[in-house]
């Protein structure tokens, strides 16, 4: 039984293993810490602007607005030619 379990112990042989799902699932990941970032950064900054410097809810919302349209100029893949 040990001698059975041992040997499909060493049946793997490396850079054989498929990794296509990994791959899309970490490319996935960056994609949503990407965008999940660019959120966070206006909504910090529209409740920065609207509380600690005083100016009020409509500046702190087109500053956070104006920070989402760059940001997702800036942040958006380009297409690849191969899709």
């Amino acid at each position: 039984m040990a001698d059975q379990h041992a040997e499909t112990a060493h049946d793997h042989v490396h850079g054989k293993m498929e990794t296509s799902a990994q791959s899309s699932m970490y490319l996935l990941f960056l994609e949503m810490v990407k965008w999940c970032s660019l959120s966070m950064a206006a909504l910090i900054l529209m409740l920065v602007v609207w509380f600690a410097v005083g100016a009020g809810f409509i500046a702190g919302f087109v500053s956070a607005a104006v920070v989402s349209v760059v940001g997702f100029f800036a942040l958006r893949g380009k297409k690849s030619e191969q899709h």
